[in-house]
């Protein structure tokens, strides 16, 4: 299939990539290069062996966005694009609605009136919000969350079902997922966030390779193994080839839209990530505990058996294999994509 990869240059979205076109099919990607580096795009033709056609620009722009269905042959989208800071969220959230919502609007119109009718989506855990019983399932109901981000992504998933009821010619998965950590083996792809990151592998490869002082841990009094809080880590590879067998699933069914979770069903502490990680660099990472952050959840964590039993796909990676393949990429790219000599992005339609 040709596959359109929307924010195929960021982190979730390149590692995408790098499987859809290893499973045989031929990715284009847009990105408007808000939250990744065009120096991805020449990593990518290299690690796939072939060229990556990108084009370059927002899809809240309608006329942009139909001007590429109509020059472009599509036959299914990845979904990605969108902002996705939880925390920037609460302070920008007029933004967060009007980029998340409009790039899907866009993105879906543009869809229909060029007959493409197969869509994966990128959801993500906070549409479980605060009140989901462990572990969390696919049928829990309400969805919810405590961030404009997570509600973005709740209203997502609310207008891709609507969509589907009335026009069952779609094929749609809405895959929520965990914690992605991790880096493409080689290390020529990883996470690169600006500035601080939100997130704690990232801030921990960076506290390793000399970028941070030190780790803040929000937090030793919770009700978990050791008063830290417990995440359900997964590696982005594996993340990755569960979009490929999603797309595989539903472009050979007939059911409008499924859900799937994608993680490992396994709760991990802070500090057991933070000594992987030591285990993993052979460096020390110096941190600090401090105060409970607000919203945070003492321990979360997926029933994947739903997309183990109906898309044959398994999370196969270790706490370990996450650490070490992290640490391979920020150690190879101490500043990211910062220091990269690769050539600027190739536009190929703006």
């Amino acid at each position: 299939m040709r596959v359109l990869v929307s924010g195929g240059a960021g982190y979730i979205g390149s590692h995408t990539v790098v499987h859809l076109t290893a499973a045989g099919h031929d990715v284009l990607v847009v990105d408007n290069f808000g939250n990744a580096k065009p120096a991805v795009m020449a990593r990518l033709d290299a690690l796939t062996h072939t060229h990556i056609p990108v084009h370059a620009f927002d899809l809240t722009d309608r006329d942009k966005t139909e001007h590429l269905f109509a020059t472009e042959q599509i036959d299914a989208v990845v979904h990605f694009a969108g902002l996705k800071a939880v925390g920037e969220s609460v302070q920008l959230p007029l933004d967060y609605y009007e980029n998340n919502l409009q790039s899907t609007f866009s993105l879906l119109r543009a869809m229909r009136r060029h007959g493409c009718s197969t869509l994966v989506f990128s959801s993500s855990a906070t549409v479980y919000g605060d009140q989901a019983p462990l572990p969390y399932r696919e049928d829990y109901e309400p969805l919810q969350s405590t961030s404009p981000y997570g509600r973005t992504k709740v209203m997502i998933e609310m207008v891709l079902r609507d969509v589907a009821h009335i026009d069952p010619s779609w094929r749609i998965a809405v895959l929520r997922y965990f914690n992605p950590v991790g880096a493409h083996p080689s290390g020529a792809i990883g996470e690169d966030p600006q500035g601080i990151p939100n997130n704690l592998m990232p801030f921990i490869a960076q506290v390793a390779v000399g970028r941070r002082d030190r780790l803040r841990i929000f937090g030793d009094d919770y009700p978990t193994t050791d008063g830290t809080c417990e995440r359900d880590y997964i590696h982005v590879e594996d993340l990755a080839a569960g979009h490929v067998a999603a797309l595989n699933r539903i472009a050979a069914t007939d059911e409008p839209i499924r859900t799937w979770n994608l993680g490992t069903g396994r709760g991990t502490s802070v500090l057991e990530l933070v000594k992987a990680f030591e285990r993993a660099s052979g460096m020390p990472i110096p941190y600090d505990i401090v105060g409970r952050r607000a919203g945070d959840l003492p321990a979360f964590w997926s029933d994947p058996t739903r997309a183990n039993d109906e898309l044959g796909w398994v999370a196969t990676r270790t706490v370990d294999d996450m650490c070490a393949d992290t640490w391979r990429w920020q150690s190879q790219n101490p500043n990211g994509y910062e220091d990269s000599h690769e050539d600027s992005v190739r536009v190929t339609d703006a």
